[in-house]
């Protein structure tokens, strides 16, 4: 029986998480790096936006806008 060919490139597959999850990615990085998430999640941003990759770009950045408004959330209540 032959193995079936992999693909080396999946360019027609989008691979970016769906609105829902980019909540949970945030409190995950929340809960990994602290006060330092926001920053993370924009290094991401900007790594998968200089290689072209538009929908991790915009995921990333919707994390990063989502961890710093949680932050604000939170330093209000205080």
């Amino acid at each position: 029986m032959a193995l079936p060919l992999r693909a080396t490139q999946n360019t027609d597959l989008d691979f970016t998480p769906p609105p829902q999850d980019l909540g949970a990615m945030a409190e995950v990085l929340e809960g990994k790096h602290g006060s330092f998430a926001a920053g993370i999640a924009d290094f991401f941003a900007l790594y998968h936006g200089q290689r072209g990759d538009a929908g991790r770009a915009w995921a990333w950045t919707g994390i990063a806008e989502l961890v710093r408004s949680r932050e604000r959330d939170r330093l209000e209540g205080i």
